[in-house]
């Protein structure tokens, strides 16, 4: 499975939620879209991730961005994480992966010596006509939700 890559049409999305609504890719149409993908809610990495994204929110609307966050967990858990670590982003649930294939995130992944299969950290930036603007794959949490911002504040 390869990643969408800049000047591709984003692939298309309908998921579920927090809060109970359904968003789709053209929901966003006109706005930039920030679509990152991580492993697991409450996990060290994606909850630095999550907290950073929500530390920039009102940077990334002056930039006429949204910031949705994916991952296989229940709206349940995402309802938690939200509430436990006061995110102001929304999360979205891709419980059958069907999503995360289309953009090529759903890879197999080695952790001592055993493989699986999982979401492999990734953010896909979305212009405002639904094309894909910029992938960074294998996302090192570190720094990168600056990154995303400037990347945002650059893209017309």
């Amino acid at each position: 499975m390869t990643l969408p890559v800049p000047g591709s049409p984003a692939p298309t999305f309908s998921l579920p939620a927090d809060g109970g609504e359904t968003l789709s890719l053209s929901d966003f149409r006109g706005k930039k879209l920030v679509l990152y993908f991580y492993p697991k809610d409450s996990t060290p990495g994606c909850t630095k991730q999550a907290i950073g994204f929500t530390e920039l929110k009102d940077q990334f609307d002056a930039a006429d961005t949204v910031v949705l966050g994916v991952s296989k967990d229940s709206l349940k858990r995402h309802d938690n994480f939200i509430a436990k670590q006061g995110l102001a982003i929304r999360l979205l649930s891709d419980e059958n992966s069907d999503t995360c294939e289309r953009y090529g995130v759903w890879q197999e992944k080695k952790l001592y010596g055993r493989t699986f299969m999982g979401i492999v950290r990734s953010t896909f930036l979305i212009d405002r006509e639904g094309q894909i603007a910029r992938v960074w794959p294998k996302v090192k949490v570190a720094g990168h939700m600056e990154e995303v911002l400037e990347a945002a504040r650059e893209l017309a």
